[in-house]
């Protein structure tokens, strides 16, 4: 795959551990309470709801626009999709059915399309529905970036796998650096 690089046999865990993180880091995007959005003053967001006041004493209001519901609506189909993605890969790459790594690779890249739509679509409404002040977008906003990241460069990996069956199944034969004259 890459020259010098990859140990194959190490991807076979190391690829579903990266989704395991992926899933994880989605569903504390998608769980937080706050952290999606943050003002310097008293006002945060989350993919749910806007409140308003000091943290413990605030006023909240669900967000009940088209925007927000489809913001939610993608972010939980691409989870699902991350978690389908993540059983089909474990019960390829354990039992060495190297077939399906191509359809975790696309299960993946449309996860992450949808994942990337719902996180742009949510900062560019969000900020034409509130002007004032300096938003920032917080930590939350940041593991669903993150989850999204790791979705994309696992499933590029999902897809270029299966180019190498023989050196993760170990049956390849071995390329020595130094030969003799």
């Amino acid at each position: 795959m890459f020259r010098c690089g990859i140990a194959y046999p190490r991807c076979r865990w190391i690829l579903p551990l990266l989704l395991l993180f992926a899933v994880i880091f989605d569903i504390i995007a998608i769980a937080a309470t706050s952290g999606w959005v943050d003002d310097s003053k008293e006002h945060y967001a989350n993919m749910w709801k806007q409140c308003r006041g000091p943290k413990d004493n605030s006023v909240c209001r669900p967000l009940d626009f088209a925007w927000a519901k489809a913001v939610a609506a993608l972010m939980i189909i691409g989870l699902i999709l991350l978690i389908i993605a993540f059983i089909v890969s474990l019960m390829s790459l354990c039992t060495l059915r190297l077939s399906l790594l191509r359809v975790v690779g696309l299960l993946l890249l449309i996860a992450v399309v949808l994942q990337i739509i719902a996180l742009i679509v949510y900062p560019v409404h969000f900020n034409k529905l509130i002007y004032e002040g300096q938003y920032d977008y917080s930590w939350a906003y940041g593991f669903g970036l993150g989850a999204t990241i790791l979705m994309l460069g696992c499933g590029i990996l999902f897809c270029c796998l299966p180019n190498y069956e023989d050196e993760l199944t170990g049956m390849a034969k071995t390329k020595y650096i130094y030969t003799t004259d």
